[in-house]
């Protein structure tokens, strides 16, 4: 699967708003399409009952993708759309899947009543885990949330894609993230509007109170820093339109505010060795429950 959009299907509406947008990244990149369908083997006595008989496995293990797969490559024409179907446990295989893929989609319900994600399990897993970049779609997700509204303010897929948001640490600036961020936002001919958030050091917090030109001059000094790293990006990407965003404090809420009027949101996560416990970190998992647009998160060392 290197050098294919996978996309994790399992038949609910939240799997096939993956899909589907899973589809349309495919074409944006000119590759093929892969639809995993993980079928996670029962005990033996469940195996028995009658509400999994044969006719019932046959439906969740092959309709389901190749009904799916028909579908997307009606909607999207010129998309390789192929079925691949794994025993094992969902969270396992998906997490192997992104290893050999250039991206790996899932699906995550929305929140009732708010914009956001309801990240399962196995959604936490493939992303505290997988080393390849994983996009998180809502349920519900349709090509045109991701475009301008028309003149009339109708939302239209043939409109200009929203800004690509990028949430970026200046700290820690990763090219992997950056990188991912911009040809992201080259391939959809759109501007990427860059949020960074930052805290003074503690020392420098008690000092604040006692020199009140002490809280503009670090603030003017976080906006040089996040120029320079910007600045090599914009020069080998020069047709995008950067945005940069610098807010005193945690960077989570800005990036939430961002996601409404984004075609997509960017977050790194910091890749830890340690097998247990799910290392997502804290902005990255308040923008996976909160954000109202899809989420990349793009693994770093």
């Amino acid at each position: 699967m290197v050098n294919t959009v996978v996309v994790g299907l399992d038949g609910s509406a939240e799997s096939r708003a993956a899909a589907e947008w899973a589809a349309r990244e495919a074409k944006l990149r000119n590759l093929p399409l892969t639809l995993l369908h993980v079928w996670e083997p029962v005990p033996d006595p469940v195996a028995q009952a009658p509400l999994l008989a044969a006719e019932t496995l046959q439906h969740w293990s092959e309709r389901i993708p190749r009904e799916e797969a028909e579908g997307l490559r009606l909607r999207h024409p010129g998309v390789d759309v192929t079925v691949e179907q794994v025993r094992g446990r969902p969270g396992e295989v998906l997490t192997r899947a992104a290893q050999d893929a250039a991206l790996l989609v899932l699906g995550s319900r929305g929140l009732s009543g708010i914009g956001g994600f309801l990240v399962g399990s196995v959604g936490q897993m493939v992303v505290a885990h997988a080393e390849q970049p994983v996009v998180l779609v809502r349920a519900g997700e349709q090509a045109a949330d991701e475009h301008q509204a028309d003149p009339v303010g109708i939302p239209s897929a043939a409109t200009p894609f929203r800004p690509v948001v990028l949430g970026l640490d200046t700290e820690n600036p990763h090219d992997t993230v950056i990188e991912f961020a911009f040809d992201a936002a080259a391939r959809r001919e759109t501007s990427l509007r860059v949020v960074n958030g930052w805290n003074p050091p503690p020392y420098y917090a008690y000092a604040l109170p006692a020199d009140p030109e002490l809280g503009p001059e670090l603030r003017t000094n976080q906006v040089t820093a996040l120029t320079e790293v910007l600045r090599p990006w914009q020069v080998k990407f020069p047709d995008i339109d950067v945005t940069e965003v610098c807010r005193w404090g945690n960077a989570a809420h800005p990036l939430v505010e961002a996601s409404r009027e984004a075609s997509l949101v960017v977050v790194g996560r910091r890749v830890r060795r340690s097998p247990v416990g799910a290392h997502i970190g804290p902005v990255t998992h308040a923008v996976l429950h909160h954000s109202a647009a899809p989420v990349a998160v793009i693994a770093h060392p």
